[in-house]
């Protein structure tokens, strides 16, 4: 006698593919464009939560004030019982919250809800932004999502102002899984590829986790340009459109989570550390910059200086003066100032140029649509809801030197701090930063970055130390962080 014919499937979990998620993740993008009332999102939201039945769980998201990104996944049915009572142990964040005040609370962002890849993320799954309050329910203060997020609802409401921006996020693949946190052991990281620059096979390893990360990045609705490797051995870069700032922002978070999620599937580590590798290019995360309104791109003028508009100046003269001040939201790791050296086309000197790659700021090329500014100094460990704001409210608020001390500094040249020590030093005496982000996470993120600094030798030297990859913020390596 034959025994009965097992199940083909015993779960039924959601899985979409790609052309749809493409589609549903642009729709949801152009819905956030279109600043659709947020009352409405959240009904659209739980109603779609509450009729799929194939969906298992959502993953929840917040940025720390380092800028790693936490994830917790609510079962579905329970999230919809208790969206307005998410709470999280902020204690265990650094940066975050003290012991004795240690609960905290996620609100859950509905307009930034994206489906996921089954065959990357596992099927059933939705993602969405949070931000985080505090016991009494306010924003808290040291989110700087949050605080992006209403910094750009005020521009646009009182002058109809929007912000774009574009990053260009370089990053290494290394051999192996989990290689940053195995680092202290091995001692080295061991290049997939040393093709260089443009140059990969169809078939090779670089080339297949290219595309299938870009393939992701599509679905996700990232509005893909172009990817390719760079110029150091294991490089790469995928380019996706310009974003509204609080988009573009999450899109970070999103693409450095896609790329280390495929490569891992490989048996392979996404690297984004400065600079990994002595001797070679480092990462880094290159933040092109617009302001518009009504349509109208507000930094291009045909006949400015290179094309850029005496706003779009006014916008880069005030960043370069608060250059120092900033270094460290822009450079946060003790590893990010290996890759401000000179030798590796590091953009370490505090000017603006259209042809010097040097220069802080670079200038492109562009017409009415995609007129801007490069601020090329940004490391891609940097937390980038803090560097969105940072360089979107210096830039509209910052002071401006007067016309004799631009000229003076225009004729000598002024270069960034070369070490974290300094930076940090800079960044705890800058009134304009305690102005800026206020004293409370001034002091905050200056401690942080101070431990990081003191398990590492204070003299960089020449070779990359194990202390720097160790004690990093982004590897997860909780358990030797605690070991020092």
């Amino acid at each position: 006698m034959s025994r009965p014919e097992a199940p083909t499937a015993l779960r039924d979990f959601l899985e979409i593919p790609y052309d749809r998620l493409e589609e549903l993740n642009l729709e949801v993008k152009n819905a956030r464009m279109a600043r659709a009332p947020q009352d409405q999102v959240r009904e659209q939201r739980v109603k779609y939560l509450t009729d799929e039945k194939r969906i298992k769980a959502v993953t929840v998201c917040f940025t720390d004030l380092e800028g790693r990104l936490h994830m917790l996944d609510y079962d579905k049915k329970f999230l919809l019982r208790s969206a307005d009572n998410l709470t999280f142990d902020g204690s265990s964040v650094r940066g975050f919250s003290q012991q004795h005040e240690s609960d905290l609370r996620l609100s859950i962002d509905w307009s930034a809800f994206y489906w996921l890849p089954s065959d990357v993320f596992g099927p059933g799954k939705v993602l969405v932004f949070a931000e985080v309050r505090g016991q009494d329910g306010l924003p808290y203060l040291a989110d700087m999502r949050a605080r992006l997020k209403d910094y750009t609802a005020a521009m646009y409401e009182k002058e109809g102002l929007v912000a774009q921006f574009a990053h260009e996020i370089e990053g290494f693949l290394f051999r192996g899984r989990d290689a940053e946190r195995n680092y202290p052991e091995r001692g080295a990281f061991e290049f997939i590829s040393t093709g260089g620059y443009y140059h990969s096979l169809p078939g090779d390893a670089l080339r297949r986790f290219i595309d299938s990360a870009a393939e992701v990045q599509r679905a996700m609705g990232f509005g893909n340009e172009k990817d390719h490797p760079e110029v150091a051995p294991s490089q790469f870069e995928m380019n996706f459109t310009h974003a509204e700032a609080l988009i573009a922002a999450d899109q970070v978070q999103l693409y450095k989570l896609l790329c280390r999620q495929v490569a891992q599937n490989y048996d392979m580590t996404a690297c984004f550390l400065p600079k990994p590798v002595t001797g070679i290019n480092g990462n880094g995360m290159h933040t092109n910059i617009s302001l518009a309104r009504k349509g109208t791109n507000l930094f291009h003028d045909k006949n400015g200086d290179s094309g850029l508009s005496a706003s779009g100046w006014s916008f880069t003269e005030r960043i370069l003066n608060s250059a120092s001040d900033i270094c460290l939201i822009l450079n946060g790791s003790v590893n990010a100032y290996r890759r401000l050296d000179p030798h590796f086309e590091a953009p370490n000197q505090i000017k603006a140029s259209a042809t010097d790659r040097g220069s802080m700021v670079r200038i492109p090329l562009g017409n009415e649509r995609s007129a801007r500014i490069e601020v090329r100094s940004v490391a891609p460990d940097a937390n980038p809801y803090m560097t969105v704001y940072t360089l979107l409210r210096t830039g509209l608020e910052g002071p401006l030197p007067d016309p004799a001390e631009i000229a003076n500094k225009r004729a000598r040249t002024r270069f960034l701090p070369d070490n974290i020590n300094d930076a940090i030093r800079l960044f705890k005496s800058s009134k304009f930063v305690a102005d800026l982000l206020g004293e409370q996470v001034q002091t905050r993120f200056a401690e942080v970055k101070q431990a990081s600094a003191e398990r590492c030798p204070r003299a960089l030297g020449s070779l990359i130390k194990t202390a720097e990859v160790q004690f990093h913020h982004e590897v997860t390596n909780q358990y030797l962080w605690n070991k020092f």
